[in-house]
């Protein structure tokens, strides 16, 4: 197949466009333009940016023979052995010939840039399509159950392989064939074990140096890989085991991560009897377990063509908490801010990763989940979750001895995802009711696109707001359904302790000056060494204060030059107090898909 030269490509650390500085917003723009503009060269139409990854950067097209491809850019901003891992991937999907493996294409390099090019698989990724959809079908988790099943003996053959980073966002499913697709081979590595924990290696002498002492495996992405993985244990192919278990649990759970699974067992989703005890052992503590569950999982998947699976209709879930639907159309990227996360970690553990240099570990779980117990960590994913929905508002989580209260304010902007978004919230209501600790635990969801930005020329300089700057705020009224009682204030549970960003008591006071009015929101202030952030979701629930309430604004962004120091401080406000409270919760009830789906019997139950 002749495939044409690629070059002079560059991609830069990238995160959400709308908080990036307005130098590093404009010069991402111009890389997605220039790599857009050079496969255009090449002969490729409908070019369009995929997204990114810990790794690299992902575009798509067609070539004039209406072929569709993936490309895969390294970043350069990574240390060159990192960059390096781009052709080992390559390398490593050459040796993979499996219907429900894209192929690679080749492997190019421009200067520094490394390029992957591959075909690119049919449909939409798992983790768009939960997140659309909440909890898939049986029948779609069955299917995707199968093709895993065979995807993984068919990596046992030979010299067996590890894909390393089996999860939703790396399966594309296509809804009108059924056909999955296993893609993003940047963690896959030759196992040093089998199944059975022998030595895999092809030549004798080989057993017998220290590469069988280390580890080889690569880090996939922790919400999803098991602790053997996780702990630097030689790779095998129960790694893989590992991460179909988690993905199919939280494929049938509407959940991102396989942390809830004690909560909710695979026993409580509405799954088969066989296969929701067959993920609960493959997902257990006990390794002899899991290795069991696995075995079974690769035997029986092969007969369960054979099951009957009709799609049982589904009520509309009712939301534990609150959630309310925007009238007017509004384009929101929504980022989530969370605090008081110290109370949900253990003070004495065992941190069993901390020698090993990986830019995943760093992103998601040194800085973020460490330490934490696995209900801990599987409800802040459920608070992550909602951030992925264009949602503003709040919520503050109080556990204390008698149970769990929670306040909330939530407003989605697309009615269309009201469904998935509610199976989100309850998940994260049922994970919470599961943590057995007294504390607090806030999460603020704001728009990116209102995050103000003001830079200085240096650490010793004044951070000073345009003339043209304000912090934008809505004006409404408290919903009518409830009720107008205490309200929840910025200040009510005194200083965050894992806040570190000192705010001048000139700014203090007009925050105390804003919770005396009738307001919803949030307000966060981010300095670092030469780039404030403040982003912030306001709504003014009295219209006669918006005088008072814009003045109160301004004066605040007069006085950020008093501003010194890095790092976050944020406030949150909820309008009313209309507490929910739950009882705590050690696991949820059995629920399984009926042995006979027939609506008679339903009429006959």
């Amino acid at each position: 197949m002749q495939v044409p030269q690629l070059q002079h490509f560059y991609i830069s650390e990238e995160q959400s466009i709308y908080l990036l500085k307005a130098d590093d917003a404009r010069k991402h723009k111009a890389w997605v333009r220039l790599c857009k503009q050079q496969l255009s060269k090449l002969g490729y139409r409908d070019i369009e940016f995929i997204g990114k990854g810990a790794y690299g950067f992902v575009f798509a097209g067609i070539n004039s023979q209406g072929d569709a491809h993936v490309f895969k850019f390294s970043r350069i901003t990574l240390p060159q052995h990192v960059q390096d891992r781009l052709e080992e991937e390559a390398f490593m999907l050459s040796n993979v010939n499996h219907p429900n493996v894209p192929p690679v294409i080749k492997f190019d390099r421009v200067g520094k840039q490394g390029i992957l090019v591959m075909e690119r698989a049919k449909g939409e990724d798992l983790e768009q399509l939960c997140r659309r959809l909440g909890a898939l079908p049986v029948s779609m988790v069955m299917s995707i159950a199968r093709q895993l099943a065979d995807i993984l003996l068919y990596l046992r053959r030979g010299r067996p392989l590890v894909h390393g980073d089996i999860k939703p966002s790396n399966l594309v499913y296509d809804l009108d064939s059924g056909h999955l697709s296993l893609i993003d081979w940047g963690s896959a590595v030759f196992a040093q074990r089998d199944e059975r924990g022998r030595p895999v290696e092809e030549h004798v002498m080989s057993l017998l140096s220290s590469d069988q002492q280390l580890t080889n495996a690569r880090m996939g992405d922790v919400y999803f890989i098991g602790e053997e993985q996780l702990g630097g244990a030689l790779s095998n192919p129960r790694f893989d085991e590992q991460g179909v278990a988690a993905t199919l649990y939280t494929l049938a759970s509407g959940q991102a991560s396989r942390f809830g699974h004690k909560v909710i067992p695979a026993t409580s989703v509405g799954l088969p009897v066989e296969l929701a005890r067959t993920l609960d052992a493959m997902l257990s503590d006990d390794p002899e377990l899991r290795n069991r569950g696995g075995d079974y999982f690769l035997r029986t998947m092969s007969q369960s063509h054979r099951l009957k699976l009709v799609d049982l209709p589904r009520p509309e879930p009712m939301a534990e908490i609150p959630v309310w639907l925007q009238s007017r159309g509004k384009d929101v990227e929504t980022v989530s801010y969370s605090s008081r996360k110290s109370f949900l970690k253990e003070h004495n553990y065992h941190e069993p990763i901390a020698h090993m240099d990986d830019v995943q570990l760093d992103k998601y779980y040194r800085n973020f989940l460490a330490g934490m117990g696995d209900t801990e960590k599987g409800f802040i994913a459920a608070v992550g979750r909602l951030g992925h929905y264009p949602i503003v508002g709040g919520l503050a989580i109080h556990w204390q001895e008698e149970g769990v209260f929670i306040d909330s304010n939530l407003a989605l902007h697309d009615p269309g995802l009201k469904s998935a978004l509610i199976q989100a919230v309850n998940n994260m209501v049922t994970l919470a009711r599961g943590i057995r600790k007294v504390g607090v635990f806030k999460a603020c969801f704001f728009n990116a696109r209102d995050t103000l930005h003001i830079e200085r020329s240096g650490p010793g300089a004044a951070f000073i707001a345009g003339a043209d700057q304000q912090l934008p705020f809505e004006v409404g009224d408290v919903p009518t359904l409830e009720d107008k009682s205490r309200l929840h204030s910025y200040f009510e549970d005194g200083k965050d302790p894992d806040e570190n960003l000192e705010l001048p008591a000139e700014i203090m006071t007009e925050l105390g000056w804003l919770n005396q009015i009738h307001h919803t929101g949030c307000i966060i202030f981010e300095a670092v060494d030469d780039h404030l952030k403040i982003h912030s979701y306001l709504k003014l629930l009295n219209p006669r204060k918006q005088a008072a309430f814009r003045a109160s604004l301004d004066r605040i962004l007069h006085h950020v030059d008093k501003i010194s120091g890095n790092g976050v401080s944020g406030f949150m406000k909820l309008p009313y107090k209309n507490t929910r409270r739950f009882s705590t919760l050690e696991t949820r009830a059995d629920n399984f898909y009926p042995k006979d789906p027939r609506p008679a019997d339903f009429q006959s139950s």
